[in-house]
């Protein structure tokens, strides 16, 4: 018999197979076994027909990313540690020095800082256009132009662009869209089939997901996608994964398999909360402007009906109101600090409602026509019941406002 220490690392036991689970296991590990040195070179991790190393698959994210593919209507995935390093990851797969991207101008923040930053250290320009003009696109489109961001609805102002019309313009120029689709979940649109019946499928080239918010749905963990339906774009982009070493950790991934059941009745909630509380800010004296793409003015709203009505009709739980200029910011301050079940904090798609004050000015290169004068606060909509975040908004509106 082997020492005590020896026997311990290499045990022969192996427990049987044909368990089965509602939840698949979770597999950890940096280095993979093989069973012998021809099986070595011959196990291949590009197409998922072998395992070789941990950064590049184990049978717990190569689950995930199947299942993500078909809830977003792709073929093919990659993981990463955060939403915006996969925004990072697409960039630095697809462009190089001398290459230009554009970018929504109300698109999410970072995304625009990592163009401002590395890519433009690196060479790469970009410009940002108008989501809400097509032909504001179309008229910087270059020949240099690489990559079109496409973002529905905008960050924090929550615009929905045509992204018919975006997708078009960009597919007759031979140039490749790359969309940030965390708001829609995968639910709220297909982002590779935007109007369903259209031959061939009209949509997007990439579609990136932060997982952080609503597929994690915890507030506890950080994750991205980037999702492809062609072959050898992704694979540009799974060899660029590769090489910077971009890894997932199996609990966090374990975390978003458990998760996933419940996506569609969580985002349903989510969406039916946010738009009541949106229709309630309608009636409320304090707000210049409310901001929600289901909301027949807000700004995009009939391409929301385009787009989303044709397919799961989601909306998310986000929601912006403008205060009436008259209120200081100040006092806009005080509003969200009097908030009892909303709480002060980044990010979305959790159990627990938020509220985070933006300064536009900082965030915009022009502000548009389309969003009124004064301070903007945006919610997430938690899973809290409605009565309740609508009396907290109630109560804090009185307390600080009047």
């Amino acid at each position: 018999m082997a020492d005590p220490t020896t026997a311990l690392i290499h045990h022969p036991y192996t427990p049987p197979s044909g368990f089965v689970a509602p939840q698949p296991g979770v597999f950890k590990a940096s280095t993979v076994i093989f069973p012998n040195v021809a099986a070595m070179r011959s196990f291949e991790w590009k197409d998922k027909t072998g395992y070789t190393y941990g950064l590049h698959g184990t049978p717990t994210t190569y689950t995930l990313e199947e299942r993500l593919c078909t809830l977003e209507g792709g073929l093919q995935c990659v993981l990463l540690p955060s939403g915006l390093a996969a925004i990072a990851n697409v960039a630095l797969a697809l462009l190089r020095s001398g290459d230009e991207v554009l970018i929504p101008d109300n698109a999410y923040s970072p995304s625009k800082a990592l163009a401002e930053g590395e890519l433009s250290r690196w060479g790469i320009t970009h410009r940002y256009y108008d989501p809400l003009n097509p032909q504001d696109l179309a008229a910087k489109i270059s020949p240099r132009t690489r990559l079109v961001w496409l973002e529905a609805a905008g960050s924090v102002t929550l615009e929905f662009p045509d992204l018919c019309e975006l997708v078009r313009i960009c597919k007759a120029r031979s140039v490749l869209t790359a969309l940030d689709n965390t708001w829609g979940a995968g639910l709220a649109f297909a982002p590779f089939d935007l109007l369903p019946g259209f031959s061939p499928p009209l949509g997007v080239d990439v579609s990136v997901h932060a997982l952080t918010k609503y597929p994690s749905g915890g507030g506890d963990v950080l994750m991205g996608s980037v999702i492809t339906r062609d072959a050898a774009l992704h694979m540009k982009l799974k060899l660029t994964h590769m090489r910077l070493g971009f890894g997932v950790g199996a609990n966090d991934v374990e975390a978003v398999l458990r998760a996933l059941p419940s996506l569609v009745l969580r985002y349903r909630a989510h969406d039916e909360t946010a738009r009541t509380l949106a229709q309630w800010c309608l009636s409320r004296q304090e707000f210049a402007q409310v901001l929600h793409p289901a909301l027949p003015d807000s700004p995009g709203h009939a391409h929301w009906h385009q787009v989303c009505q044709k397919s799961f009709g989601g909306a998310a739980g986000l929601f912006s109101v403008i205060f009436q200029p008259r209120y200081s910011q100040t006092r806009i301050d005080a509003f969200c600090d009097a908030l009892k079940l909303f709480k002060t904090g980044y990010s979305w798609g959790g159990p627990v409602s938020l509220v985070m004050p933006y300064e536009l000015t900082t965030m915009r290169s022009d502000l548009p026509v389309h969003l009124k004068p004064g301070s903007l606060v945006r919610f997430s909509v938690g899973l809290e019941a409605v009565n309740d975040l609508q009396a907290d908004l109630e109560q804090a509106l009185l307390r600080a406002l009047d």
